[in-house]
């Protein structure tokens, strides 16, 4: 790339489409590019990020361990999917807890863990929030811990790069649970939903989301001789799409020396950032969803144009993160066409 083509990449917005972006290097804390970076969007699962970190501080406070034990409670099991379909009083290290959350998106999981931190979730939301405030995060608040459609929450792209550089430059010691390529309950396969994560040279983290408000959403990290930046990509039409925006913005952070204001000292700009944004009209109806079918190969896999995204040469490789054994609560007994509750059969009482 020549030095002009840095200064225009860098002067001008990246993304070929209106949707928000930014990149941004993690040592440096300096904005490479960015695109609509204030405007109010719906965080999706990127919320888990959030969680992930909450739960990262109260590990650091002695609150917990990455040993303790995560019981999956009714309120946690009954959240829709995606989920790990885990029954009440299921157990599981937060270890792995952690590892679903982030490669699973497990939404079960993410109350499970809410409840295990602070006893129960709209107590842990709280903790949430107040975590945004203090780093600075002026454009968030969140109502979940998994991302679920929920009024009042919303992020922006610079808020979720602020979020992400705090987890890389804090927490290096959970930097592999972002860049692992899948998990394994034992008796099923969960390839990471991050394209890039195997496929993109350098990659190492972090999360997607989708949900029709938001469309698809991704932060991802890549580091390259010691360097590491993130970018943020919020409402791209497709999975493909997404993960072929945040290959562009990668590569350009990672071959550039240029750089602009920093996330702390960026202004606010935009008409109309403090508006939600809602475009579930564009990404869910039957045309969009057809186009994104027509985007599959025969496999059934996202076909992706970036050409700085490779073919994954194995593979992905799957790290455990199940369940306790042995803590799994029994099947229901059943007879017949129906079924009865899990209890011991009454004994009949001896004749006197």
């Amino acid at each position: 790339m020549t030095v002009v083509a840095c200064l225009a990449t860098i002067a001008m917005p990246i993304a070929a489409s209106a949707n928000p972006s930014l990149v941004v290097d993690v040592g440096s804390g300096r904005v490479i590019s960015h695109e609509d970076a204030f405007r109010k969007w719906y965080p999706a699962s990127l919320t888990k990020l959030m969680t992930a970190y909450t739960t990262f501080r109260a590990i650091r406070a002695g609150q917990l361990s990455l040993d303790s034990v995560v019981v999956m409670s009714k309120h946690a099991a009954d959240q829709p999917a995606s989920k790990m379909y885990f029954k009440p009083g299921s157990q599981l290290t937060l270890d792995s807890a952690l590892k679903l959350l982030i490669v699973k998106s497990a939404n079960d999981v993410a109350v499970a863990i809410g409840e295990t931190v602070s006893g129960n979730e709209p107590a842990f939301v709280e903790r949430m929030n107040a975590e945004a405030a203090r780093l600075g995060m002026r454009s968030s608040r969140f109502v979940n811990p998994n991302g679920l459609p929920g009024k009042g929450q919303y992020t922006s792209a610079r808020d979720m790069a602020l979020l992400a550089v705090a987890i890389r430059r804090e927490f290096p010691e959970y930097a592999s649970y972002f860049s692992l390529e899948g998990v394994t309950t034992g008796k099923k396969d969960y390839p990471n939903f991050n394209l890039l994560v195997g496929r993109f040279p350098g990659a190492d983290g972090m999360k997607t989301g989708y949900i029709c408000a938001s469309g698809f959403n991704q932060v991802s990290s890549a580091t390259r001789n010691g360097r590491t930046v993130v970018s943020v990509v919020l409402g791209a039409d497709s999975l493909g799409g997404r993960a072929d925006q945040s290959a562009e913005l990668l590569q350009v952070g990672l071959t550039t020396s240029k750089a602009g204001p920093t996330l702390d000292s960026l202004q606010p700009y935009g008409e109309g950032r403090d508006q939600v944004t809602d475009i579930s009209a564009e990404i869910c109806n039957p045309k969009a969803r057809q186009v994104r079918s027509e985007g599959r190969d025969e496999a059934g896999r996202m076909k992706l144009n970036s050409p700085y995204i490779q073919e994954m040469g194995h593979p992905p490789r799957m790290v455990y993160a199940g369940l306790i054994p042995g803590t799994e609560p029994p099947e229901p007994v059943k007879v017949g066409k129906g079924e009865i509750a899990n209890v011991p059969i009454p004994r009949p009482r001896p004749t006197f």
